[in-house]
């Protein structure tokens, strides 16, 4: 019995101690786990932290590019408005030209006219003064056939039948006719000529200031 009781210790003894190395290794293995999961912690936390410095610099490049995509869409907008408004001013600097040319053509062919009109007077009046030099030759003539008459009269004692004094009067009556449309011929001519002049004036003024105009425009 004696005997038996120190065996009986000893195999208690023996598993207490398996126990304890039992429990030891479980506690190591145990330790290790944690400082396994600690390392993994760490290192999740660790990546966490990265992806955390990772978003906030993605938010702050986002951040800056929506900056940068507003800042181009404003100044898209605003090269859209200068657009729309120099192709507003074009279209009316277009209008404005094509209203400019069409009075230019218009101002051609009255120049052209009032050209043609110049020419037919020029003519006229050319006709006109060979005719009123014709006239005055014929003036002329009768005049030295009157002053003949009258000193034939005088000759003659101032003796001059009847029809001779009714031919004499009726020639100077008809000289006198002749130079008054002459003269009225003469000074209508010189009104149309000076209105023709002043209008002529008046077109090529017109066309230097549109083409002033126009230079200046462009």
């Amino acid at each position: 019995m004696a005997m038996e009781l120190p065996f009986a210790f000893q195999e208690r003894l023996q598993q207490m101690e398996e126990t304890r190395n039992q429990r030891l290794s479980l506690l190591q293995a145990e330790k290790e786990l944690q400082s396994k999961k600690s390392s993994l912690f760490s290192s999740k936390f660790s990546n966490i932290r990265i992806m955390e410095q990772r978003c906030l610099m993605l938010e702050q490049i986002n951040a800056a590019l929506r900056f940068k995509i507003l800042a181009y869409k404003s100044e898209i907008e605003s090269l859209e408005a200068r657009y729309q408004n120099a192709a507003h001013q074009f279209r009316g600097l277009k209008i404005e030209v094509e209203e400019l040319e069409e009075l230019e053509k218009e101002k051609e062919k009255f120049y052209e006219m009032k050209s043609c009109e110049m020419k037919e007077f020029r003519e006229k009046v050319e006709k006109c003064t060979r005719e009123s030099r014709l006239q005055v030759q014929d003036m002329k003539k009768s005049i030295d056939e009157l002053k003949s008459s009258i000193e034939e009269f005088q000759g003659n004692n101032g003796c001059l039948n009847n029809s001779e004094i009714a031919a004499a009067e009726a020639r100077k009556a008809e000289l006198l006719l002749v130079k008054e449309n002459l003269d009225r011929s003469l000074a209508s001519n010189y009104r149309l000529r000076t209105q023709l002049q002043k209008q002529l004036y008046n077109i090529l003024i017109s066309q230097d200031q549109e083409k002033r105009k126009l230079i200046q425009c462009s």
